[in-house]
């Protein structure tokens, strides 16, 4: 079952209690320290936040090109969604958690003044970025990549036949690690961006 199909499951068994700007949900959530779901959607996306004991710690983006969990969803709230909140039950909402934590609080913190989140900025990008490995000019299989984004890993998968590996990530910096059959381990620095989506590395 699709994330998507997952989260439709579990608040249809939950009570609305209505429906948000992100100012008012998070106000709201911390005011009966409440756990949660809150859904948004619109323009063939979806967003998620998870709420418990009142505070935000999950969050997932879902859009026809795939999905994005924790930081990298958090980062692409505006502030401007309306979010349908769900009262929902604490070990529910911690087993959704588990997989989408945010861990930079800072995006989901709201300011003094307008008490609007810090969810990131306009100019931050998101796309996929294909990443090919190499040794001596021949692709290399079944080597592990990992990206690591402020020392959180944000995506980790095997190369395959053409030694091609993809991931759907924010644009910018990255460190990627990689992992070949003998457990050796290759750091590399890459910068993705809209100019830069498929990214060729030696051994």
């Amino acid at each position: 079952m699709k994330i998507k199909e997952m989260m439709e499951t579990l608040l249809k068994n939950f009570p609305e209690l209505g429906t948000y700007s992100v100012p008012e949900l998070i106000r709201y959530a911390r005011s009966e320290n409440l756990n949660g779901l809150g859904k948004a959607s619109g323009d063939e996306k979806e967003l998620y936040l998870a709420f418990i004991d009142g505070e935000p710690e999950g969050a997932i983006y879902i859009d026809p090109k795939g999905e994005l969990y924790g930081d990298n969803a958090a980062m692409l709230v505006t502030g401007e969604e309306q979010f349908t909140l769900h009262k929902v039950d604490m070990e529910f909402v911690d087993a959704v958690v588990r997989g989408c934590r945010v861990f930079k609080k800072s995006r989901l913190r709201t300011s003094p003044g307008a008490d609007i989140p810090e969810f990131g900025t306009k100019s931050s990008g998101i796309g996929n970025i294909s990443l090919i490995i190499r040794q001596g000019g021949s692709p290399q299989s079944g080597i592990r990549v990992s990206l690591r984004k402020d020392g959180k890993i944000v995506g980790s998968d095997f190369t395959t036949d053409d030694g091609s590996v993809g991931f759907r990530v924010m644009h910018g910096s990255y460190e990627c690690v990689l992992q070949d059959r003998n457990q050796m381990i290759t750091t590399r620095r890459i910068t993705f961006d809209a100019a830069n989506p498929e990214i060729i590395l030696e051994l």
